[in-house]
């Protein structure tokens, strides 16, 4: 009985139109490629009118993707563990555990063993979360953060025993580690350099961003973003992953249609660790080749800035972790130039945000957004570099922003957060 009806569930949810909490339609790949033509274009057109013609270059692009990769993972993460209604704000707590592991097995027996037990790090820590919170039922924000204390504080303690008087290791360094393979596609690459060399409207743009996904690409890489449609198609196209979702928007529900839900939210948090882990392992091994104290930097929390923006869905939460990777490189590629840059840009979204608040008749919103956008533009007019320590601040502020303006739409899975007792249905 209960076969036959979530399989006639899973039908009607892939026919049904998608639709966001608020009715309005979820950011399908259509809207998403949409989306992304649209910003392109616009960036195209502030990198010809600034001059800074290296925010979209081929050494930008890999950048932006070497650094938005962990941002992403964790995200993904995130996403699982909320999708079966388990809040998991100890993303941080298990990247730094994935960092450690992941180096420690990383120099001893060679990257991809480095990745191997960087992933069962984050793993010990989401199944940690998950005794915690579904076992005992402790809320998930104090869980969360106790693990993230604990992460940091377990591995400066490991630290001493497997680093210290190693040669190249210390208390707060490991070794060096081998690197992954890299992969570089012969002729095109080369093609795309010389193209966005031209510096042509969106042409030269289009290049740079084929450029940077061809050229010196690890293979981890490849692999984490294989993830994001993998865990589309998990998540929303079997009855594995209608399962899991159902523990996140009714689990009493799901209980009366024979789903053991403490065992799927058992495995979302697992999965959801995991990936926090190899997000941590390719800070370690792939972005440093060594592991250092605090080397994720927040990372974790951005990563759930990711998922949140982009509406507990994967295309979405990828858009994110994209936005935040390329505001990070343009601080570290051009600096105060590229971001200078930005402030044009950012003048002109809003610019639009005005028009489609006074479309929709929001009159006090446009006003606010036409206020800040006119500053903006005296800004950029008036400078030519903006002062270093916003350009060290612009991915943080990215972050705010984002949030700020994706919060009218966000819908999170009714569940989320929210304590289950089995039977509590009867």
């Amino acid at each position: 009985m209960s076969t036959r009806t979530n399989t006639s569930t899973v039908s009607a949810t892939s026919t049904a139109p998608k639709k966001t909490g608020g009715g309005r339609p979820a950011l399908t790949l259509p809207v998403i490629l949409l989306i992304v033509a649209g910003g392109l274009a616009l960036v195209s057109l502030v990198r010809l009118i600034s001059g800074a013609e290296d925010i979209t270059s081929v050494g930008q692009v890999a950048g932006a993707l070497e650094l938005a990769i962990p941002i992403g993972l964790a995200g993904l993460g995130g996403l699982w563990a909320e999708r079966a209604g388990v809040v998991n704000i100890g993303l941080e707590g298990m990247m730094v555990l994935g960092t450690w592991f992941g180096a420690w097995a990383g120099f001893q027996w060679g990257p991809w063993t480095g990745v191997l037990v960087g992933i069962l790090g984050g793993c010990l820590g989401g199944l940690l979360h998950a005794v915690i919170t579904v076992t005992f039922g402790v809320n998930h924000i104090v869980s969360g953060v106790a693990i993230n204390i604990l992460a940091v504080g377990a591995t400066r303690y490991l630290s001493k025993y497997a680093f210290d008087g190693v040669e190249g290791g210390s208390t707060k360094q490991s070794p060096r580690i081998g690197s992954i393979t890299e992969i570089t596609v012969p002729g095109l690459a080369d093609w795309m350099a010389t193209l966005q060399g031209k510096h042509w409207f969106l042409i030269s743009d289009i290049a740079g961003i084929i450029g940077g996904l061809v050229t010196n690409l690890s293979l981890l890489t490849l692999f984490a973003l294989l993830l994001i449609p993998a865990t589309w198609w998990i998540l929303w196209r079997t009855a594995f992953g209608l399962r899991l979702r159902s523990c996140g928007e009714n689990p009493v529900a799901a209980e009366s249609l024979g789903v053991n839900v403490y065992k799927y939210k058992y495995i979302a948090v697992a999965v959801s660790g995991g990936l926090a882990g190899l997000g941590g392992a390719f800070l370690a091994i792939v972005s440093t080749g060594i592991y250092q104290e605090g080397q994720t930097g927040g990372r974790g929390y951005i990563g759930l800035a990711a998922m949140i923006f982009g509406n507990w869905m994967p295309g979405g939460m990828a858009l994110g972790a994209g936005l935040f990777g390329f505001t990070d490189s343009l601080k570290l590629r051009g600096g105060a130039e590229n971001v200078h840059a930005m402030l044009l840009l950012l003048a002109i979204l809003l610019v639009l945000a005005v028009a489609w608040q006074l479309y929709k008749k929001k009159y006090v919103p446009a006003a606010v957004s036409a206020a800040v956008s006119v500053l903006l533009f005296v800004w950029y007019g008036l400078t030519d570099q903006v002062p270093s320590q916003f350009v060290d601040a612009a991915p943080y502020v990215t972050t705010l922003l984002v949030l700020a303006l994706s919060a009218q739409r966000l819908r999170m899975p009714k569940a989320d957060g929210m304590p289950y007792r089995r039977g509590q249905g009867k």
